[in-house]
């Protein structure tokens, strides 16, 4: 028996609420993952995740693995402990990452220049499991062959043959029955390879699966074909997980096409850049009509930044670069993120998915035409 399962307890035409049970914990799906990329999520705490109600966190082995090193956060207890978050922890494998290093891409394994001091790094399927396995989190994520969009045909469908290549050595090299592997579907944004990819990759065997090569320069549409040619051959049992998804409307198409767990850096870079998410659609702090705003981001909102602190008082902190003002904003994104995947499990139950989604939609566009005028 896997070490993480999923279980499905409503749905709405092919949007689904379910349940993921963890060694950690269990998450309530559809939902979101902030991501700690090196172990902590930017300008806030593990106490403020537990405070916005967050069930789950993504952490990057790239980043981990040069600095401090697998053998540190190990030997300091694992990454629950070395974070100080109890909750369950997913780990992607690097590859995304990697590839932004213009890596040598062969047979065997990446080959790239740290980062951080410029020496060689190798990274294979099997130390890319051996690490996320040292470092205990709850899921791991098999190294995959991402690449930019667009490309040539050849080039996804050779990507995508990596991929499933290398999906099988990281499955023969896991060793932990107390963690879970997710295998990654690729393919690019044609539908014909997802198709290929998926099937594939299900035959494998995983207990999740991520949907990898997305939200990295193709449309919305080309986007939603592309997980709906993923999701018609995955086992209905499974975990999906769109990698890298984080804004309202991807998010939100998504979850219609059955799609249950995301991650994106998206809530935490905007706040780092002075913009907030609301209802109303997102809006730049740093605009001068805010100066004398006494009304908080988003009215109705709960987060402990509404209930204080004006806009007035955030576009102060942006303008004279307060690191307060960043944790603020950041704090309000993912309450934001984490109370949209919240109500969209509530409309999925009820049998109003559809209804709801397109109310987000419809308000969020009047919010945006009416801050043009």
């Amino acid at each position: 028996m896997s070490a993480v399962s999923w279980t499905q307890t409503s749905s709405d035409d092919d949007a689904r609420v379910g349940e993921m049970k963890t060694p950690h914990g269990l998450v309530a799906t559809p939902n979101f993952m902030a991501v700690g990329t090196r172990a902590s999520v930017k300008t806030i705490d593990t106490e403020d995740l537990d405070r916005l109600g967050a069930q789950i966190v993504l952490s990057n082995t790239y980043h981990l693995m040069l600095r401090p090193g697998e053998a540190t956060v190990e030997k300091l207890g694992g990454l629950h402990r070395f974070m100080a978050w109890d909750g369950p922890i997913l780990t992607d494998s690097g590859g995304y990452q990697v590839l932004s290093l213009e890596p040598d891409i062969g047979e065997e394994s990446l080959r790239f220049r740290s980062t951080y001091d410029g020496s060689l790094v190798d990274l294979s399927p099997e130390r890319s499991v051996a690490v996320q396995e040292a470092l205990g989190s709850d899921i791991a994520m098999a190294l995959d062959v991402p690449v930019p969009l667009p490309s040539p045909a050849s080039v996804v469908e050779h990507a995508m043959h990596h991929t499933l290549r290398w999906a099988e050595r990281s499955k023969a090299a896991k060793t932990r029955s107390d963690r879970a592997l997710f295998g990654i579907v690729q393919g690019g944004s044609d539908p014909r390879l997802r198709a290929v990819s998926a099937r594939e990759t299900a035959a494998i065997g995983f207990p999740g699966f991520g949907i990898g090569g997305l939200a990295v320069g193709e449309t919305r549409e080309e986007r939603s074909r592309a997980i709906a040619s993923v999701v018609e051959h995955l086992p209905t049992d499974a975990v999906r997980y769109v990698m890298g998804l984080g804004d309202t409307e991807g998010i939100l198409d998504a979850v219609g096409l059955g799609v249950d767990l995301f991650d994106c850096v998206l809530p935490t870079r905007l706040a780092r850049h002075g913009k907030a998410l609301t209802r109303d659609g997102d809006i730049s702090i740093k605009r001068a009509e805010w100066a004398t705003d006494d009304r908080p981001i988003e009215d109705g909102c709960d987060c402990v930044t509404c209930r204080r602190y004006t806009r007035g008082y955030l576009r102060h902190l942006n303008r004279t670069s307060e690191p307060t003002g960043q944790r603020l904003l950041t704090l309000h994104n993912l309450a934001y993120t984490y109370r949209l995947l919240a109500d969209a499990r509530a409309a999925i139950a009820s049998g109003s998915f559809i209804d709801f989604r397109e109310e987000v939609f419809q308000r969020r566009k009047r919010g945006i035409a009416a801050s043009h005028r």
